[in-house]
């Protein structure tokens, strides 16, 4: 039986996954906690490199520099410099363009499943009601 997730190195082929998204590089971006702390620090207001190495204890600034490469990449941050700093803003947009792709879509089914479950306990907390009494 053939592993699905293996890959033939030497000629570079092996199974094709689904086609690439402009969003790949959100998730990926995304999907590391001290990169989730970047964003969290300059939600509210651009702050320096040196500010955000600071802010991320655990690491170093060598480290906050490279990961916020990667937010870079993704357009989750937008750096602006002035004179020798450089200020990191948020670009909440990718992730607004995630929410519409992964969460609007179901939150009407959400909210009509929602809604009849309320009807449904209603109905039956009114049909125990009406047979107490």
């Amino acid at each position: 039986m053939r592993n699905v997730d293996s890959t033939t190195k030497s000629s570079g082929r092996g199974p094709k996954g689904p086609p690439s998204s402009e969003l790949d590089d959100v998730w990926r971006a995304l999907g590391n906690p001290w990169r989730r702390h970047i964003l969290d620090l300059v939600r509210d207001h651009p702050r320096t490199t040196g500010e955000l190495a600071e802010a991320c204890d655990g690491i170093g600034r060598f480290a906050v520099m490279q990961h916020l490469k990667v937010l870079e990449e993704a357009r989750l941050v937008i750096p602006r410099r002035e004179g020798r700093k450089r200020y990191n803003h948020l670009n909440p947009v990718p992730i607004q363009r995630i929410h519409e792709r992964w969460v609007r879509k179901y939150e009407g089914q959400w909210a009509d499943a929602l809604i009849g479950l309320k009807k449904t306990l209603e109905e039956e907390s009114d049909a125990v009601s009406g047979s107490a009494g």
